[in-house]
């Protein structure tokens, strides 16, 4: 792989069980167990050492005759693989299709064929547009398109620049995830570019990035260095925010060493030496497998920015914390 893959990072596969979530829509997407021989999804380590059931899950699993792989192949910077949910299936990602990226099989990407949210931190990111100034968004990391679909369709008047470095990953999100219909629907607000995300120029700067940049399995380990945000604030035009998907311990490495919540907490530190008291956080999940979003910029008017926002998303404007170093 290349030092900075550009897709779209990941989701974390571990949540509560829905009957105690009381919102609509799961801020933490479910975690899916290897079923019989489907093995593209990979479990997680704490059930490395609890028997295998010779039975299909009907909890947090999928059988396997309800998943039917789309595409599995190898790219210069990624094992790609797109698997399709069946709308049947007793399960919050029925009727969805995942983009799976890395060896260990995290889920990069999600699109739903019947609705737009997602139940995932997509969503979070589609809570960005109405705290910025007008201007062009910027999405680095954009993999199968998910924020990008949720911007346009939710936001009449944005504009988005996507940056990507993997070809085949863009040729997968216009043909399996709706990307070229995007790219028709919007001709003159979606623009694709395929390179490392982090030389990404539009003149006269961005109102907002979106930063979900993850390479082998982890956050891409340039955004552990301030002076990277040195950088990415220079694009900003004044005003302009930053929102990070920074990971955390439900991250699985293709390197079994590294530890997401540290590397989580590496980045937000380094944020924190460029952004100082302006860094907030939101964290998804449980405290044994969190998955956190980072956000720069003040946050003083909670109940404008609600009121423009989409109902079913306005829950995860209280849950936003500051980060203390």
């Amino acid at each position: 792989m290349a030092s900075i893959a550009a897709v779209s990072g990941l989701i974390s596969l571990q949540f509560q069980h829905p009957s105690i979530i009381s919102h609509q829509f799961l801020p933490f997407p479910p975690k899916f167990k290897p079923i019989k021989q489907f093995k593209p999804i990979k479990s997680q380590k704490s059930d490395a050492t609890k028997p295998k059931s010779k039975e299909p899950q009907t909890d947090d699993g999928i059988p396997i005759d309800q998943v039917k792989t789309l595409v599995k192949f190898k790219s210069r910077h990624n094992f790609i693989r797109v698997l399709e949910i069946s709308r049947k299936s007793d399960h919050p990602f029925a009727g969805s299709r995942l983009l799976l990226l890395d060896t260990p099989g995290n889920i990069h990407s999600i699109s739903f064929l019947l609705k737009l949210l997602t139940g995932t931190y997509f969503d979070v990111f589609a809570t960005l547009p109405p705290i910025l100034p007008p201007g062009p968004l910027g999405i680095l990391g954009f993999g199968a398109g998910s924020a990008a679909k949720l911007i346009l369709e939710l936001y009449p008047q944005g504009t988005i620049h996507g940056w990507e470095i993997d070809p085949a990953v863009v040729s997968v999100a216009r043909e399996y995830f709706g990307v070229g219909k995007l790219e028709r629907k919007y001709p003159d607000r979606l623009f694709i570019y395929e390179g490392n995300a982090l030389n990404a120029e539009i003149e006269s700067g961005f109102s907002g990035l979106l930063v979900d940049l993850f390479s082998n399995g982890r956050v891409s380990p340039e955004l552990q260095d301030p002076e990277t945000w040195v950088k990415l604030k220079r694009k900003l035009r004044d005003g302009g925010r930053i929102m990070v998907n920074v990971g955390g311990s439900c991250v699985e490495a293709e390197d079994g060493r590294i530890d997401g919540r540290v590397v989580m907490e590496e980045t937000l530190k380094a944020m924190g030496k460029v952004f100082e008291d302006q860094v907030f956080v939101l964290n998804l999940g449980s405290r044994m497998n969190d998955s956190s979003i980072a956000v720069t910029g003040n946050l003083n008017d909670l109940d404008l920015w609600k009121e423009n926002l989409n109902k079913s998303l306005r829950f995860y404007v209280d849950m936003w914390k500051p980060y203390s170093r």
